[in-house]
């Protein structure tokens, strides 16, 4: 069974910095894209940042020049350094990823979710 774990949220002053971190384990082949996404009470997900098996990026506006993702294909991991935090990007943080398993079709999974909080 493949799972994402993350780490790294909490709460922070604005101004500020946090790094996630988004591990997936389990029988796993490859791994295509992996991102980060967030979802405040009321609202749709929304994307954050994605990043490819090759290094490609894609940021949301809003959090552009302040987050970089990054990944370590041998680790299986996705990072998210977030600077100059903000209150408006106050959410819970999900991780997702692109799975190739040994047989059979790629498919999405998601981790838990880590709790970001931006407030002095």
């Amino acid at each position: 069974q493949v799972q994402l774990v993350e780490s790294g949220g909490g709460l922070v002053q604005p101004g500020g910095s946090l790094r996630l971190s988004c591990a997936a384990s389990g029988s796993i082949f490859s791994i295509g894209a992996m991102g980060w996404y967030r979802q405040t009470p009321g609202k749709q997900r929304e994307l954050v940042a994605t990043i490819t098996s090759g290094g490609s990026t894609v940021y949301a506006h809003s959090v552009k020049g302040r987050f970089t993702i990054s990944r370590d294909n041998a680790k299986n991991t996705v990072y998210l350094p977030m600077n100059n935090l903000k209150p408006e990007d106050t959410a819970v943080y999900y991780c997702n990823a692109e799975i190739y398993p040994y047989s059979g079709s790629y498919y999405p999974i998601w981790g838990q979710g880590t709790q970001v909080t931006v407030s002095s």
